[in-house]
C-alpha cells in the first residue's frame, strides 16, 4: 500500500478502524503461532537490554523510520511495549507508511503474565522453540 497522508487517515477514522487497530493477548498468540503477524519490540535499547519477552523482533522505536527494510510486507505488523502507549505510535506511523499494522493492547506485561508456568511451555509446543531459546 502507498503511503497515507495523516489528514486523510483521520477523515476516514472510524469505528471499524478504531477495532482493526488493536490486537488483544488470544488474537496475538494465535496469529503468531500461524506466522499472520511480525511481532515489533518498539521500546528503548536499554529496556531491551534488561529485559525481553523471547518473541518478536527489537525496533526501537526511534529507529523505526531507518528500519522499515525489516519489515516483511507480506505479514501484518504489531507493535508492542510494556503497555501500549508507544506501540500505538509506532502503528500510526507504519498505518500512514502503507503498512498493514496494529498494536497489542495489553502490552508486554500482560503478555509476560500469561506466558508463566504452563501456559509458557504448552505455546512453545504450539508453536515450536523460539530463535534463541534452550531446551
Amino acid at each position: 500500500m502507498p503511503p497515507i497522508p495523516f489528514d486523510d487517515y483521520l477523515r476516514r477514522f472510524d469505528y471499524d478502524e478504531r477495532l482493526a487497530m488493536k490486537i488483544g493477548l488470544e488474537e496475538l498468540l494465535d496469529s503468531y503461532a500461524k506466522g499472520e503477524i511480525q511481532l515489533i519490540d518498539i521500546r528503548f535499547r536499554e529496556e531491551h537490554a534488561a529485559w525481553s519477552v523471547g518473541m518478536g523482533q527489537h525496533i526501537p522505536l526511534n529507529e523505526l523510520p531507518d528500519r522499515l527494510n525489516e519489515l516483511d510486507r507480506a505479514k501484518t505488523i504489531v507493535t508492542m511495549c510494556p503497555h501500549y502507549d508507544r506501540a500505538e505510535i509506532a502503528r500510526l506511523f507504519l498505518t500512514l507508511q502503507g503498512y498493514r499494522s496494529r498494536y497489542f493492547t495489553g502490552g508486554m506485561l500482560k503478555l509476560v503474565d500469561y506466558l508463566r508456568g504452563d501456559n509458557a511451555r504448552d505455546y512453545l509446543k504450539r508453536i515450536g522453540p523460539l530463535t534463541g531459546s534452550s531446551n
